[in-house]
């Protein structure tokens, strides 16, 4: 289900209906392919545009579904549940009614206390939790939920397909400025392989030489349009893994999944640029920046200055790393 909606989504379709009544079995032999079906509520992803119409089946219905302003994160909610009641024999929001059922979706959280979820690996639990985050932009996409553990448990991601939201974060880091770029580099720099699985997997996938990074022509494999991948004139056509994933990092998904990992990572990038450690960026400590330019500091430094004292805080700082995912 998650590799159907994945390749859906990189094709710019969002299917809408996800529901166990619309995957059939190609055949009855015992390794039949799964294979989705009833397209009819289907629709063309438009970058920054979400559809306004409520569709779907109720119990698996997304919350941002509900509140008119969806996109193809919807479908991996619904997928959510789809786990979470072959799981325990359950549907993780229910009432007798049809608008109890959207009140439970929007307000109530899934239960993991009753059993058997005790008795369930925290891995699966970790795995539909992730799914049935009411936030889409912390949500799990299709791509990277085949990455997660869970799913990975005796297998490889070698099938894995290509997220389609790499590739609108590569588009949006390209707009980004000097500074804010570097700010997701540091951000980068804090955080774990094993937590960056779903990333090393999508570049590993482009990587299609194996030689460590991703040039242009590997690119042009996967994207129409290269001219907003993330390279600088000055700078070698060739993306290093640090890069990619300042490039690609969820934000949103780091606050939400263990805002105390948030906090203390989001300190320990800012510390990177704050050098004399009383707490705030200067103008003077900009200047550190790579491919900083004489004269640039004030645009760079005003962009994060909210209260325009003429410094960064660490608040301002953490603002503008989570502005970095709200539009890719």
């Amino acid at each position: 289900m998650l590799k159907v909606a994945a390749e859906c989504h990189l094709r710019g379709l969002v299917h809408r209906d996800m529901k166990p009544e619309n995957f059939l079995f190609k055949s009855t032999i015992e390794k039949s392919p799964l294979k989705a079906t009833d397209f009819g509520l289907s629709d063309f992803i438009v970058p920054e545009r979400k559809f306004h119409d409520v569709v779907g089946s109720a119990y698996y219905v997304a919350p941002e579904v509900l509140k008119q302003r969806s996109g193809p994160e919807s479908d991996v909610w619904s997928i959510g549940v789809i786990t979470y009641i072959l799981l325990c024999g359950r549907r993780p929001f229910w009432d007798k009614t049809e608008e109890g059922i959207f009140k439970e979706v929007l307000r109530k959280k899934p239960d993991f206390r009753r059993k058997p979820w005790p008795s369930i690996s925290s891995s699966a639990k970790d795995f539909v939790g992730k799914l049935l985050v009411k936030d889409p932009r912390a949500r799990l996409t299709a791509a990277q939920a085949l990455s997660h553990p869970w799913v990975r448990e005796g297998g490889d991601a070698s099938e894995i397909p290509l997220d389609i939201s790499v590739l609108n974060s590569m588009r949006q880091f390209v707009k980004y400025s000097c500074f804010k770029q570097f700010a997701l580099r540091a951000l980068a720099s804090t955080i774990d392989q094993e937590e960056l699985s779903n990333l090393y997997d999508q570049f590993d996938a482009i990587d299609v030489d194996k030689n460590g990074s991703i040039s242009l022509e590997e690119m042009r494999h996967v994207s129409r349009s290269c001219k907003d991948v993330p390279w600088r004139k000055k700078e070698p056509r060739v993306l290093e893994i640090l890069q990619f994933v300042a490039a690609t990092l969820q934000v949103h998904q780091l606050v939400e999944h263990d805002s105390e990992k948030w906090l203390l990572r989001s300190q320990s990038a800012f510390e990177k640029f704050d050098l004399d450690g009383d707490g705030f960026i200067t103008p003077e400590e900009l200047r550190t920046v790579p491919h900083w330019i004489a004269g640039v500091h004030r645009p760079l430094l005003e962009e994060a200055d909210i209260d325009k004292d003429g410094k960064i805080s660490l608040s301002e700082f953490r603002r503008l790393l989570r502005t970095a995912s709200m539009n890719s």
